[in-house]
């Protein structure tokens, strides 16, 4: 009998259904929303007149283009922070906590 690993666990945890080809359909129960490429799915979500089925399954983290030293600093004029305002945004706008 071979040991299973974590990862088995929980891959096995997270299978709908395996097909005969040995695909797997796999429920995720949470999900990691970035700051990067998060504005397009919010914009087709928003494009289509649909919401998210569960918000609170959700996380929105802006990790990407955050400053790693002086954090305490208001992020300076660009993309980043245009990133980070449009992902607080979308969050509030789709109730992800």
């Amino acid at each position: 009998m071979s040991k299973r690993t974590l990862y088995d666990k929980v891959w096995d945890s997270h299978v709908v259904k395996t097909y005969a080809d040995g695909a797997s359909l796999l429920y995720v129960d949470r999900h990691l929303v970035q700051e990067v490429s998060s504005p397009q799915a919010f914009e087709g979500l928003a494009a289509a007149g649909r919401r998210l089925r569960r918000s609170d399954a959700h996380v929105a983290v802006a990790d990407h283009a955050v400053p790693t030293r002086q954090r305490h600093l208001p992020m300076p004029d660009g993309l980043a922070s245009r990133q980070v305002a449009r992902l607080i945004a979308n969050a509030r706008a789709f109730a992800i906590p």
